[in-house]
């Protein structure tokens, strides 16, 4: 349980600014206990960010009307100085925003200070992407004749599916959800119309993205070759006396439509018979097809038709992988780099 906000020992009795702030505190404390019952332990990060804000305001000699937003951005600077991360100070100002809602809504304050203050924004974390030599060891892959993949009945099934996904993915980028709606070619019934499809004669496919967004994307040569050795064996996917997704592109064990998860299975077991030092998921592929694309071309915006994003904003992120390649480059070529030891 979070224990009342105590005063400073060795003040000799606080002023009353600072006791009116510490009562405060500790009122927001007991509701927050007894009227939300938060657990203890989130009890006790709330009182840590009040103390913390309580030592500030003490330390500026301010009253709790005197508390602004510009001492709130002052103190969130200082957090940031002193290394804390941009989440562990927006998880800070949310307890300090708190406590002075709390307080104006029962008219003991007028604003809150802390209202428009916002944390620092986080960096946003590199997507993960293969180089150009991994992808292509993964979509080409294929085992030995002598090993157990091999020589199972489902193996020449199993891997020219394996080979004509992870062609698929890395050719045209698509997302999972994107691969695993696909049919054959375009199809409408009753029953069924296609949201995506191959286009055997134009070398593309179409597929149905993120807010009903169409787009058709190139399919390059050893992909197709990929897709046509799947269609050879596709049928046996399919038994008769198990029902089918007739018109799917790509079929499951069970022979119904492959599901995502059967995705990313194969695809990480495909990784790993390849001897590829990182755990791969289609995704990785999409961001691969994004970073080399954008690497030989240096066309942003092509880039970003052919992923399907809304802002190219979201395309951007693909220009630090860009920068970073080059970055590796500089460091081990330039006599001036400067290399680690």
């Amino acid at each position: 349980m979070a224990s009342p906000i105590k005063p400073e020992p060795g003040r000799g009795g606080a002023p009353q600014r600072d006791a009116e702030l510490r009562q405060a505190c500790n009122e927001y404390l007991d509701m927050l206990r007894h009227a939300r019952r938060l657990s203890p332990r989130t009890l006790t990060n709330y009182r840590r960010d009040l103390e913390d804000l309580q030592t500030r305001a003490q330390s500026h000699e301010l009253p709790l009307a005197g508390i602004t937003p510009h001492h709130i951005r002052a103190w969130v600077a200082a957090l940031h100085g002193g290394g804390m991360t941009p989440r562990a100070i927006a998880a800070r100002l949310s307890g300090w925003r708190g406590l002075f809602t709390w307080l104006g809504q029962h008219g003991r304050l007028p604003s809150n200070p802390v209202q428009d203050v916002r944390a620092p924004r986080a960096a946003r974390p590199l997507p993960k992407a293969l180089s150009v030599d991994q992808a292509v060891a993964l979509a080409s892959y294929a085992p030995a004749a002598d090993t157990p993949e091999a020589s199972t009945p489902a193996g020449p099934l199993a891997r020219a599916r394996g080979r004509a996904i992870a062609e698929l993915l890395y050719s045209s980028g698509l997302r999972v959800s994107e691969l695993v709606s696909l049919d054959m070619r375009y199809t409408r019934t009753a029953e069924h119309e296609s949201a995506g499809w191959v286009d055997w004669d134009a070398c593309e496919v179409t597929v149905l993205g993120k807010g009903g967004k169409r787009r058709t994307v190139p399919v390059g040569t050893p992909a197709l070759q990929a897709l046509r050795d799947w269609l050879a064996l596709r049928p046996s996917a399919s038994p008769a006396s198990v029902a089918s997704d007739q018109a799917a592109l790509f079929l499951g064990p069970r022979g119904r439509r492959i599901s995502p998860q059967r995705v990313w299975e194969e695809l990480r077991a495909r990784a790993r018979a390849a001897g590829l030092p990182t755990a791969v998921h289609p995704h990785m592929l999409r961001h691969s097809f994004a970073s080399h694309l954008l690497q030989s071309s240096g066309d942003l915006r092509g880039v970003q038709e052919l992923l399907g994003h809304a802002s190219i904003a979201s395309t951007q992120i693909y220009t630090r992988l860009d920068f970073q390649h080059l970055a590796k480059v500089y460091d081990a070529a330039h006599p001036r780099a400067k290399k680690p030891r």
